[in-house]
């Protein structure tokens, strides 16, 4: 090869070579230098525009796959500038099917696209089925007949061009007002308030997804891909459900009361079977929380705080087992008095009893001798040793949101005194949750291991479902400690006469009256678990302010009796006379 033809070559690489740089170059610059001011401007000619994508939200199921809150199809109206024809016709149409105010929408409709701040500009967000048909076949009946659809007044034919109804969900709940206060809601604008909606809202919407698509809803498109948000499947028995709340209605009426919960557990799992409160909320009707609830009023109060009353008495009794200072047989003479710190403490009924052993001092439920149990006999440091052991004080972590932390004043609290702990021996003086009893009493009813209480048995998501397994929150007391104290706890509601038990099954339980500072009401409880060989439910009952009796033996307890008597026919659990006899065959 000549010299000529070498240099030739070499000027031809050297220039396609610098073109390349150029290009290489332009390409950096547009793509990752400064794309926005280029990309965006081609994109801009070519019709796209960053717009957010969002995923369906998870269902939510009953242990048994029945829906309790899901999605269903409304339309979105909506105007797109650029293809409006008529803005009489579309205000005319928004007005007569949508209720729309025909001024506002024809002013809207007659902007000039090219000075409007927006391009698409969104009516009604809340269309019906219905309404959305009607828009949808009176567009296309324009659009295919123009001679027949005539004209406006201002000559210019009638159309329905520029008027958009794109669908899109909205959440929904078959059930009405079934487990309103688990189940929390979603309103109109897609925010979640309350119950499991609000605490496991990451879980159920899903992740948003910022795209550019196309700005043009007749052009086809490729959707960019999303993930719906994941399904949850609760613990809750939606029969259960429905049953607790009409008993907890019913003996609401009875009663007088001006609010309350009853909540079922199985106390080897945790799972909660059912959590009834009221008020409660149709979820599936136009619904305004401030009607429905009084300024301060728990949306569920199962995770709402109260003062308990003597239910408490059987974490104080089992400290005295459990710490060895005491036992079933243990006597006590009751004056009808205690003073501590120059405070009384005084009996239900103001009277001495006499004397007793600590399983009567359960069965009358005496004040003054739980009190001497917890100030004498325990002693401050072992007391609240043991409170601690039982979590008081701490959320139980259930999913659901809000839950009260509830309220211990320790000894070693700037604000403490000795009349805390006596009055704290029964239930007065410090605040639970229904959930944190039943979390601590289960380790009477769990051979001394306590669970935790949830409501979330599995979640479902892109096809695989996780189960959520049960959890042991500790161990505060010995078996041994929970089956004296269960034994205890069923000879006292054995001996009762307020109340007729279930005879075919046997259980532990205690009413608890405590009394509202400066109202002359009570907060009436009763927690109760049975069989008591073979414990499947432990079942929970707080009345608000009952005005009929302020007694729990008389309020409280019927609806635990209640509860436990249909429990049997919907769990399936035998009575004890042919469940021990299976087991001995």
């Amino acid at each position: 090869m000549n010299e000529k033809h070498s240099l030739r070559y070499a000027s031809m690489g050297l220039a396609f070579a610098l073109a390349g740089l150029v290009i290489t170059t332009r390409l950096i610059q547009i793509q990752v230098v400064s794309p926005n001011a280029e990309i965006l401007n081609y994109e801009a000619l070519d019709g796209k525009e960053w717009d957010t994508l969002v995923p369906a939200r998870g269902d939510i199921y009953d242990r048994h796959g029945h829906l309790l809150a899901g999605s269903q199809l409304i339309y979105e109206a909506a105007l797109e500038l650029d293809y409006v024809r008529n803005p009489t016709t579309i205000a005319l149409a928004a007005s007569v099917e949508l209720g729309l105010d025909y001024h506002e929408v024809f002013l809207e409709a007659s902007q000039n696209p090219k000075d409007a701040p927006f391009k698409h500009i969104t009516l009604d967000y809340f269309v019906p089925y219905d309404k959305a048909q009607e828009l949808l076949e009176l567009k296309d009946q324009l659009r295919e007949d123009p001679a027949k659809a005539g004209e406006s007044e201002d000559g210019i034919p009638h159309s329905l061009s520029g008027l958009v109804i794109t669908p899109r969900l909205d959440r929904s709940y078959p059930e009405g007002d079934l487990a309103s206060n688990v189940l929390g809601l979603v309103d109109k604008e897609g925010n979640s308030h309350n119950g499991i909606e609000e605490h496991l809202q990451w879980l159920l919407s899903g992740v948003k997804k910022e795209e550019y698509v196309s700005a043009d809803p007749f052009l086809a498109m490729d959707i960019p891909e999303i993930y719906d948000g994941a399904s949850l499947v609760l613990t809750i028995d939606r029969e259960i459900q429905d049953t607790v709340e009409d008993i907890l209605d019913v003996h609401l009426e009875k009663t007088g009361s001006y609010a309350g919960s009853i909540i079922v557990m199985n106390p080897r799992t945790g799972e909660i079977l059912a959590m009834a409160s009221r008020p409660r909320l149709d979820l599936s009707g136009e619904w305004k929380l401030d009607e429905v609830y009084q300024e301060g009023q728990a949306f569920n109060m199962a995770i709402d705080g109260y003062e308990s009353g003597s239910v408490f008495k059987i974490i104080t009794m089992a400290a005295a087992l459990d710490s060895g200072v005491a036992t079933p047989d243990t006597p006590y003479t009751d004056t009808g008095g205690l003073t501590v710190e120059g405070w009384t403490i005084r009996n239900w009924n103001g009277g001495a009893w006499g004397p007793q052993t600590m399983t009567t001092c359960m069965e009358h439920s005496l004040n003054v001798c739980l009190a001497y149990v917890a100030t004498e006999m325990l002693g401050q440091n072992r007391f609240y040793e043991y409170i601690r052991a039982f979590q008081f004080g701490q959320p139980t972590g259930i999913e659901l949101a809000r839950e009260y932390a509830g309220h211990v004043r320790f000894n070693n609290d700037d604000n403490w005194h000795l009349i805390d702990l006596a009055t704290n021996s029964f239930g007065q003086g410090i605040e639970v949750t229904p959930v944190q009893m039943l979390r601590a009493i289960s380790a009477v009813a769990n051979d001394g291991k306590m669970v935790t209480p949830h409501i979330l048995k599995a979640v479902i998501n892109r096809g695989h479902q996780y189960t959520i397994a049960p959890e042991i929150a500790g161990s505060p007391i010995s078996a041994e400690t929970a089956h004296t104290l269960s034994a205890m706890l069923a000879q006292i509601v054995e001996s009762e006469s307020y109340t007729d038990m279930p005879e075919n099954i046997r259980v532990a339980g205690k009413t608890g009256t405590a009394t509202i500072y400066n109202s002359g009401l009570t907060n009436a409880s009763f927690v109760g678990w049975g069989p008591l060989d073979d414990p499947q439910f432990m079942v929970y009952v707080w009345l608000n302010k009952p005005t009929v009796s302020q007694w729990a033996s008389l309020m409280a307890s019927p609806a635990f009796v209640d509860v436990v008597e249909r429990l049997m026919v919907l769990m399936d659990i035998p009575s004890d006379s042919v469940r021990l006899s299976m087991a001995d065959g």
